[in-house]
């Protein structure tokens, strides 16, 4: 975690992430629910984490409810915290995406008798629903600086998925839109979430609630897999698949400022090789001196390069040298 301080100095902590050690992270189709809630954990964490810094010089009030955690669980206080916020987030999550589509499209059953149609409606709902949701945070000045450094990821990983080297100016011309994103991945869910309640129903209304959130393990076990795909493989099925959730990153995510570039690149760095990684899978010669620090402007000489040359092969058709260009 990098963290800009109001100083200006970043700060970067490092732990370990024990959860890729269980088995049960292994496991296609069980593994997503577990990835799923390690994230909301990690996320939560580190929200927390950065807030610190912010306190820092102001004085909190320290509340009763915090005193009772504290008095109860000492210690390991914060840790329920962030446990309860998990698990607030979770039933929030049910109650928003998967309850209330339920409930609208249970009031109009009294007006439409086709189940095929309600089921339909439902989906739709959920997706409305959403999408509206996405939409009112990203309305929040804080979550869309939060937007802004989800951008700065993704540009970061973009960069070193694209063979260029980790710096700012690199960073900062990169794609913003990232198919492994989690935005995808909630997306995902509600696609697949219409699809499995189309063809599994039952009458009774309320076995059909239960049954909605007994399958959320399911749904998110199958998007997570869907997900897994679309960063392996890129060909036309995939990008189809992927299109909406990278259409919805364009909200959750923003073009960063280049200090948010830096945080993110110092993020990358305090747990990844990236110059090993280049390397291996770019085949850069590490003897070769400064290729690591090269910038836009070798690019820019290249990119001049072949358009003269292009300009070359249209006035000597015969020899056609811009396909070697």
């Amino acid at each position: 975690v990098a963290v800009r301080k109001p100083d200006h100095n970043i700060e970067i902590q490092v732990s370990d992430c024990k959860a890729n050690d269980s088995i049960w992270t292994k496991i296609p189709f069980v593994r997503g629910v577990f990835n799923f809630v390690d994230s909301m954990v990690i996320g939560m964490k580190t929200l927390s984490y950065s807030a610190e810094f912010f306190a820092e010089g102001t004085e909190e009030e320290e509340t009763a409810f915090d005193r009772f955690l504290i008095k109860i669980f000492g210690k390991k206080a914060e840790k329920v915290i962030v446990g309860m916020t998990v698990a607030f987030g979770i039933l929030l999550a049910i109650g928003l995406f998967m309850v209330l589509p339920w409930a609208l499209s249970f009031l109009l059953e009294r007006y439409i008798s086709n189940a095929s149609l309600i089921a339909i409606l439902e989906g739709v709902f959920r997706i409305v629903i959403f999408l509206l949701y996405v939409l009112g945070i990203s309305l929040m000045k804080d979550i869309r600086r939060v937007f802004m450094y989800h951008g700065a990821e993704h540009k970061c990983i973009n960069c070193l998925e694209n063979g260029m080297s980790l710096n700012v100016k690199n960073v900062m011309k990169s794609s913003r839109l990232h198919k492994r994103c989690g935005t995808s991945f909630l997306l995902i869910v509600m696609v697949i979430s219409i699809i499995l309640f189309f063809f599994i129903r039952v009458d009774h209304p309320l076995l059909r609630l239960g049954l909605r959130v007994a399958l959320v393990p399911v749904i998110a076990g199958i998007s997570y897999e869907i997900l897994r795909l679309a960063g392996k493989f890129d060909n036309w099925f995939i990008n189809i698949i992927s299109a909406p959730g990278i259409a919805l990153q364009l909200i959750t995510t923003r073009e960063p400022e280049e200090e948010m570039a830096e945080v993110a690149i110092k993020a990358v760095e305090a747990v990844f090789d990236w110059k090993a990684y280049l390397k291996e899978n770019f085949s850069y010669d590490s003897a070769e001196e400064g290729w690591l620090d090269e910038d836009d402007e070798d690019e820019e000489e290249d990119s001049n390069i072949v358009m003269s040359l292009e300009k070359e092969a249209m006035k000597a058709p015969v020899i056609e040298p811009a396909k070697e260009a």
